[in-house]
């Protein structure tokens, strides 16, 4: 994988250096980090692109916010190509964070005033 910006795209000569650097970890250690994914140059590329200031919660067509239209164009997209992949008759390709499956069971379980103990990071 190459660094497709320059430092004239990042004027910030620290933070070219800092992405730069970060690069070159990911190329010469193994990452054993489950939630940390080296993704391929087309996604890097995606992200890079003015989809990413686009909020779109919700589903294609059912958008809390407008001016999503095109954002459902590639979402869609990724569907068809995921139920394809997989045989599947359905494919949900948004995202999800342990933060939100944490939120989904303490609100499923938890009342109000309710104590729960959080596991340090360390703990894993």
């Amino acid at each position: 994988m190459t660094l497709h910006v320059s430092p004239a795209g990042i004027p910030d000569a620290a933070v070219f250096d800092a992405i730069r650097a970060e690069l070159k970890r990911q190329q010469d250690q193994i990452e054993l980090i489950a939630s940390e994914n080296i993704v391929s140059e087309a996604v890097l590329a995606a992200q890079g692109s003015v989809l990413t200031n686009k909020y779109a919660e919700g589903l294609p067509g059912r958008r809390y916010y407008g001016g999503c239209e095109h954002v459902d164009v590639v979402e869609e997209i990724a569907i068809a190509r995921a139920r394809e992949l997989f045989g599947a008759g359905f494919a949900n390709v948004q995202p999800h964070s342990g933060a939100q499956a944490n939120g989904a069971v303490m609100m499923a379980l938890l009342q109000p005033g309710d104590t729960i103990l959080g596991m340090s990071l360390a703990a894993g």
